[in-house]
């Protein structure tokens, strides 16, 4: 018997250029707008507006996701996390002298 050997362990789950977290974005994308066209059918809207709607967030949400993933890659989404948390600077109220100064203090434990 020939077994095949798995040669994609360690990689990063990709369908069709979407990489990673995309794929979930993609994914809950796509059904949200299928729950919500069916919601607005159920509600009695017109089918051809449901369906314009639909495709139209749809087609919104695939152009979107696939853009993201062009621009920031397959860890873009993480990395832009990090940098809303990231402080953009640093405040240092202390004078200068009070960080050149040797503490005698941490001298006296360190001995």
């Amino acid at each position: 018997m020939k077994y095949h050997i798995n040669k994609g362990i360690g990689r990063t789950v990709e369908f069709k250029g979407l990489k990673a977290q995309y794929l979930f974005v993609f994914a809950g994308g796509l059904l949200t707008v299928l729950i919500l066209v069916m919601i607005m059918y159920m509600a009695g809207i017109h089918t051809y507006l449901c369906l314009s709607i639909g495709i139209g967030a749809a087609s919104i949400i695939i152009w979107k996701t696939f853009a993201l993933n062009a621009k920031y890659g397959e860890h873009g989404l993480m990395k832009l996390g990090a940098r809303r948390v990231h402080p953009r600077y640093i405040i240092c109220r202390k004078p200068v002298h009070r960080y050149l100064k040797r503490n005698l203090t941490t001298k006296k434990q360190i001995l």
